[in-house]
């Protein structure tokens, strides 16, 4: 199997606090990949560093070929590493078009129409709100447009970032439906979430971050089965 994301021995935080203490993970092509953990654990830390938003102090990140440990977000986005944020953080005064369109800024800009068909195909409502202000619609309905955003620059590897954060219990059914629907098209997806129960029925594999440290990594069905580790990490 290949391996699209590679991590190795990541370190670093904000000033002279630690934040990540030495974390490995991996990736590999068409693969759903979890990671859990409670707030402060370091999941948002790590997804900065990967995406070049905020500089690592040692390790190092591969991906798809390339070395980009210290890389700028540019070259991040050039390479098909695509981030979906936590909170949405769509563009509010302008159009859903004009927020997808932003999506193929950097990369894929020459397939922009029929990669705004293919979002539509996966989100029609967006379809039907196409030139409605992004900060009008519903929170459900702005975390369809981040990810369709993101589906615009032609991922490699898409990171979710708490895509379910907020949303009521239906809607979060429906993400998790759509999130499925990409790893079967597939889409590599490196999914982040505080939702462990929902998180596990998809994924292929799961990390467990706790203080910044990796404290498990292995198949859903190994960490739902450990007494210890559902009590100690999943709530459970």
């Amino acid at each position: 199997m290949t391996t699209l994301l590679d991590i190795q021995n990541l370190r670093g935080g904000y000033g002279r606090v630690e934040v990540l203490r030495g974390v490995d993970l991996r990736v590999n092509a068409g693969e759903m990949v979890a990671l859990l953990g409670s707030n402060g654990a370091g999941k948002s830390t790590l997804n900065k560093m990967i995406c070049g938003l905020c500089p690592a102090w040692s390790g190092s990140v591969h991906f798809d070929g390339q070395d980009l440990s210290g890389a700028h977000y540019r070259e991040v986005v050039k390479a098909g590493l695509i981030q979906v944020p936590e909170g949405r953080k769509v563009f509010p005064n302008l159009s859903v078009l004009e927020n997808l369109e932003l999506g193929s800024f950097t990369r894929a800009r020459e397939r922009r129409a029929s990669n705004l068909d293919k979002v539509f195909g996966i989100f029609p409502r967006l379809k039907e709100r196409i030139g409605q202000a992004a900060g009008t619609m519903s929170g459900g309905e702005q975390q369809m447009l981040a990810i369709g955003r993101g589906l615009m620059a032609e991922p490699v590897l898409l990171i979710l970032d708490e895509p379910s954060l907020g949303l009521s219990p239906l809607l979060v059914e429906e993400m998790f439906s759509l999130i499925r629907q990409l790893r079967e098209d597939g889409l590599a997806v490196l999914l982040v979430e505080q939702n462990v129960g929902q998180s596990l029925e998809i994924a292929d594999r799961a990390y467990v971050l706790e203080n910044g440290s990796v404290r498990f990594s292995g198949l859903p069905q190994e960490l739902l089965g450990s007494d210890e580790l559902r009590r100690a990490y999943l709530g459970l």
